[in-house]
């Protein structure tokens, strides 16, 4: 299929991030795969399926249930001139490589100037009804941490794209991909490779009443709640932030100056959120051009329930956003 000269094809949000790790290991065969079950079975969402196949033990490798042990293989590869991906079967999991991670990766290249070119891949977030240690949103523990770039894709282009640009990123990337997302999204993306800028985030919709700020799992239901706003006249702009370390803050502020009113929606647990950050620093660069409270919208101070009626009044639904968007356009 060609659109506008381009070679497209629809593909899942999974899809797009398995296209992404084949290309880059067909582009640089010093891009390597590691990770429990992500050989033989295919991961455990089969993201990596049929990559073994491809390119082989030497480069797609199964490890030990070992999170710590396996960051700290991913980093002396990566400083030995590797480009190591690394799959945790769940984001959860992902605190057992936390001294690896935040005391080693994040702060070698301060310390001694080497590379560490290493990508973590965690499938991340709640709405699978898969309890509070399958569903967590843990993407604000590493974005505090300085030499870690956190990416958290909401489209398929956007998982495709940037996960290019963490494989090629000369230090460590931590990318959450939203596993409520795998087989629900589809799109028409570009077959070829192509990069998405880490640290730049995109305006999904135009508006001008007030902008919704998001990422993640969550840009799909700000969409949705935006076009019913658009029913009853009521104008917004949707700013997918795409990546939340680096934030890109030109962005966020000309939304608000644009718009002078803003909510800010995340998953994560509602207190000391990502989206906390972002409504600070709009609090701090932007106040002057404010016409109403900086509104955020995240889930609940709790561990995710299992129990689906609870999971769903835990996260933030369409309807909530709706609510949020009448109340500070009417402000």
């Amino acid at each position: 299929m060609t659109e506008a000269g381009v070679q497209v094809k629809e593909v899942t949000y999974l899809q797009a991030i398995t296209d992404a790790l084949a290309l880059e290991m067909e582009r640089d065969e010093n891009v390597m795969l590691m990770g429990e079950d992500i050989g033989v079975y295919g991961g455990a969402f089969k993201v990596t399926k049929g990559l073994l196949e491809k390119f082989g033990a030497e480069r797609v490798i199964d490890t030990p249930l070992a999170e710590s042990a396996l960051m700290g293989v991913a980093i002396g590869a990566a400083l030995m001139g590797m480009r190591p991906v690394v799959e945790v079967q769940y984001a959860d999991f992902i605190h057992c490589g936390w001294d690896q991670l935040v005391n080693v990766a994040a702060k070698m290249h301060y310390r001694s100037g080497d590379a560490v070119p290493m990508v973590v891949r965690g499938p991340s977030g709640a709405g699978l009804r898969a309890g509070a240690f399958h569903s967590q949103s843990p993407e604000t523990y590493f974005a505090h941490t300085p030499g870690l770039k956190v990416v958290v894709p909401g489209t398929p282009y956007d998982a495709k794209g940037l996960l290019i640009s963490a494989i090629r990123d000369n230090n460590p990337v931590i990318f959450f991909e939203h596993k409520y997302l795998y087989r629900r999204l589809k799109d028409k993306i570009p077959e070829s490779d192509y990069a998405v800028e880490i640290g730049k985030a995109g305006v999904l919709r135009q508006g001008n009443d007030l902008s919704v700020i998001t990422y993640g799992a969550m840009v799909s239901k700000v969409l949705e709640a935006a076009a019913a706003a658009a029913k009853e006249n009521i104008s917004v702009e949707v700013l997918d932030l795409r990546t939340i370390s680096p934030l890109d803050w030109p962005a966020i502020i000309n939304t608000v100056k644009k718009t002078g009113k803003a909510i800010v929606v995340y998953e994560a647990n509602y207190s000391f959120g990502a989206g906390a950050e972002v409504c600070a620093g709009i609090a701090e660069r932007a106040f002057e051009f404010l016409d109403g409270p900086v509104v955020r919208i995240a889930s609940a101070d709790t561990p995710v329930p299992y129990s689906p009626p609870l999971e769903d009044a835990y996260l933030p639904q369409v309807e909530d956003i709706s609510a949020k968007i009448k109340e500070l356009a009417a402000y």
